[in-house]
């Protein structure tokens, strides 16, 4: 075993936290402006060399703006454009002079609708590449405009790290009956010219959703899918052929999922490993997966990547998450500056990332959280070891009115253990407390990790208990956990939502007489099923954009699930709701709305296209008809989730009024 899986392995995964509660009055709440507000600094990165950065701010103003400073003298400081209409989506470095970045439209909310630009260091030389905004002479057009902007079918990929102005582009392209594209291809485009080319020559896989490429920016893996078929192509060589390396059942058979090529041209992938998710190279001569895993954490799949040297020509470690975010450094230079970063900045996960070449970096980023700490960033020179503030995500949360956040594992009632994150609430009273089970979306993903959390906090701060269990069916936390939700909407899968709160009753956390319930997306349905089903338990709900029948996530027209989805991957994982949709009804909370009678608060986004706005009308409508405790907002101008900064405030002032007058007492 090498020595980082033997590290790993035996890593203990406590965090540092605060050590004092302060009582925290009504009056001296944060306001909800607090946490919901976008971030105040965000996207921070170094340029190739480390000269330079670039970040987003919020001026004075109140206006987001993407600058950079020098960090010899971050005084001097380039604008290189503001926001109005548009929300900084990513931002990258092409090379030390230039950058390219992507914009999100939210006055037009369908997928696709993002632009992308390339500008100078100082602002100069803005180039529009990509226009998200799709017309019909677009769609004509197509890919026939070479050397002006780019249609809405070109979406952004990666850069390169050649020090060219190249970065890499995707086309899109649809079948005639799906509304998310089938297949991407890649282009190398010129920032300055917009010119295109080709990167994939001759025959070429089918169906392509995603390209892996090695350090010289050339394109070695295709990974598509197909008719429940996870499929992986690999070249040799620019010109060479395709050679399949992976055919599985995408949820049957064991994941194989290639992350990066290191300098050396060693793939790495994610597999299957003692039922969990281990990192393994991969000898790609013999096809085979080495004998040992290159990153194994006890108790937790493999969620991370691996930070790489591109002058050295070396991997210097692995960012991963266990029950936290974590590093383990591998190159004795980083393992110094994180030791150095974490003396200057106790209380807090430090996230260090180096520019492309860390063998003398002249600064290094660093993004300090915890469970009471926004992300706050940091620029660190390790020449003169001095560190410097470059702001907080949210700076006008105090630590000190945070309350402590703690992971545990609980027992369902069959045995099966259950990962949960606990917010406890920042004051001292005594006894029970009103509880939140917050669910999260997905339903197959993994909810959280410690660090901050704005939505626990937020609920943490106004007196509740806040439990986020990882119920049967999330990832991250080994194939067992993943498996167990298979076909369970409804059943098991509520169960241990109903199982957490006994637990954090038994606890002496909870209050049984106050335990309400909210979510989003699957959250907002496991949400109105708590409700449903457990009535004597869940006394008060919240649901946005949530699922509330399951026959349409198969039948509506206006849902953005593709065929293939539906008649693969969700049979597999919730059913078939096509060939018995009546086997759903009693899992299908609009089919019991009725049985509906605690307070309830509903929220919804016009443009939803993940789940359609008709879910929450149909809901309403069947729930108020015998329970006039309903309220109900739906914001014009959303999709699937909040991405208007005074939607989401407006939406959780709703939430802080509607749990004060239906749980807090």
């Amino acid at each position: 075993m090498n020595r980082l899986s033997h590290f790993l392995m035996s890593l203990c995964a406590a965090v540092p936290l605060f050590a004092a509660h302060v009582v925290v009055h009504a009056a001296e709440r944060p306001p909800v402006e607090s946490f919901f507000r976008h971030p105040d600094v965000d996207f921070v990165k170094l340029s190739p060399s480390g000269r330079y950065v670039v970040l987003l701010n919020r001026l004075d103003s109140g206006q987001q703006a993407l600058v950079v400073r020098e960090t010899a003298d971050l005084k001097k400081v380039n604008t290189i454009t503001t926001f109005e209409s548009a929300r900084l989506v990513d931002v990258n470095w092409v090379n030390d002079n230039r950058l390219t970045f992507t914009l999100k439209n939210v006055k037009i909310e369908f997928e696709g609708n993002l632009d992308q630009f390339a500008a100078d260091r100082d602002g100069t030389h803005l180039t529009h590449l990509i226009s998200g905004n799709w017309t019909h002479e677009q769609q004509k057009l197509g890919s026939l405009i070479k050397d002006r902007v780019l249609t809405a079918d070109y979406k952004f990929l990666d850069v390169t790290h050649d020090g060219t102005d190249d970065i890499i582009v995707g086309k899109l392209s649809w079948n005639n009956v799906d509304p998310l594209p089938q297949a991407v291809h890649p282009y190398r485009l010129n920032t300055r010219s917009r010119v295109l080319t080709d990167m994939v020559q001759g025959a070429q896989p089918e169906l392509v959703k995603a390209w892996l490429f090695d350090a010289s920016d050339q394109p070695r893996i295709a990974i598509a899918s197909s008719k429940g078929r996870c499929i992986a192509y690999y070249r040799a060589e620019a010109a060479g052929p395709w050679s399949e390396i992976s055919n599985r059942d995408c949820l049957q058979d064991e994941a194989f999922d290639p992350v990066m090529f290191d300098n050396w041209n060693t793939l790495y992938v994610r597999a299957g490993y003692k039922g969990r998710m281990a990192l393994f190279a991969f000898d790609l001569n013999r096809k085979t997966l080495g004998k040992e895993p290159f990153v194994d954490i006890d108790g937790f799949d493999f969620m991370g990547n691996l930070a790489q040297d591109y002058g050295a020509k070396k991997i210097l470690g692995v960012h991963f998450e266990a029950d936290a975010a974590s590093t383990a450094w591998l190159d004795p230079t980083m393992q110094g500056i994180q030791k150095k970063v974490d003396a200057l900045l106790p209380g807090s996960v430090n996230h260090v990332t180096c520019p492309d070449d860390c063998r003398n970096p002249v600064a290094v980023t660093v993004v300090a959280s915890s469970d009471r700490i926004p992300p706050t960033y940091f620029l660190y020179t390790p020449p003169d070891g001095h560190i410097v503030g470059l702001g907080s995500s949210h700076p006008d949360i105090n630590p000190k009115q945070m309350g402590k956040r703690d992971f545990f594992r609980y027992a369902a009632r069959d045995g099966l253990q259950i990962p949960v994150y606990v917010t406890m609430p920042p004051d001292k009273v005594a006894g029970p407390r009103p509880a939140i089970v917050l669910v999260h979306g997905g339903p197959w993903v993994r909810g959280g990790s410690w660090e901050w959390d704005e939505r626990a906090q937020f609920l943490a701060s106004r007196g509740y208990v806040v439990l986020q269990p990882e119920f049967r069916g999330s990832t991250g936390f080994g194939a067992a956990l993943f498996r167990a939700g298979w076909r369970q909407w409804g059943r098991a899968m509520q169960d241990d939502l109903v199982d957490a709160a006994a637990w954090a009753v038994k606890q002496g956390w909870a209050d049984p007489k106050r335990i309400g319930i909210m979510g989003a997306s699957y959250g907002g349905y496991a949400t109105l099923m708590g409700l449903v089903r457990d009535p004597d338990v869940f006394r008060a709900g919240v649901e946005w954009a949530g699922v509330t029948d399951i026959e349409l996530l198969f039948t509506l027209a206006q849902s953005d699930a593709s065929e293939d989805a539906r008649r693969y991957g969700m049979t597999t994982l919730i059913g078939d709701a096509l060939k018995n949709p009546a086997a759903f009804a009693d899992v299908s909370p609009l089919a019991q709305a009725g049985r509906i009678r605690q307070p309830l608060l509903m929220a919804h986004g016009a443009q939803d296209r993940r789940v359609p706005v008709v879910h929450a009308a149909k809901m309403h409508d069947a729930v108020i008809a015998k329970n006039p405790n309903v309220e109900y907002v739906v914001y014009p101008d959303e999709g699937h989730g909040w991405r208007h900064e005074d939607d989401s405030i407006d939406f959780w002032k709703r939430v802080e009024a509607f749990l004060d007058k239906n749980l807090a007492h």
